[in-house]
């Protein structure tokens, strides 16, 4: 029989919730899917490790993650509501990728790979996105689009 005294993540009996924090280097047992519904922020780290990381992300409507390039990082990501147009392609003046994206659906970028996706639906686009190597530093919060960006720019 398995076993353990592991109390993170819980869900709070009266409130309902998973706690949206950065578990990175514990072991993780979560209701991805109810996290990422859950997640109000523009970018939250939910698990950073040595090799991997698991964000999650609201794309409010009409907005985008932002155009960008990962050089050595490959990226997964997994709609869990909404919709998006992905793009991508080899410089940002020449994303010949394009395709429509929706709930259920996994964007799988490579690394090099200029992309953006765009909220096109009517609700908050919601997902969650796997790095390898992580990209971001471990706890990572950026509230909205613009706190994001500001944080970008410092590194």
């Amino acid at each position: 029989m398995y076993r353990t005294n592991l109390r993170y993540p819980y869900r709070d009996p009266e409130q309902g919730y998973i706690p949206i924090l950065d578990y990175g280097l514990k072991p993780l047992v979560i209701d991805l899917e109810q996290a990422v519904e859950q997640n109000r922020t523009f970018r939250t780290a939910l698990w950073t490790g040595n090799h991997f990381q698991v964000t999650l992300m609201n794309i409010n409507v009409g907005e985008d993650i932002g155009l960008e390039v990962h050089p050595e990082t490959d990226q997964f990501i997994r709609i869990e509501e909404g919709q998006g147009l992905v793009q991508m392609g080899d410089s940002r003046e020449n994303l010949n990728f394009q395709a429509m994206a929706r709930e259920g659906y996994a964007v799988i970028i490579p690394a090099g790979k200029w992309h953006n996706i765009t909220n096109t639906g009517n609700k908050p686009l919601k997902v969650y996105v796997i790095y390898a190597p992580p990209q971001h530093p471990f706890g990572t919060v950026h509230e909205t689009k613009a706190a994001a960006m500001a944080a970008e720019k410092h590194n």
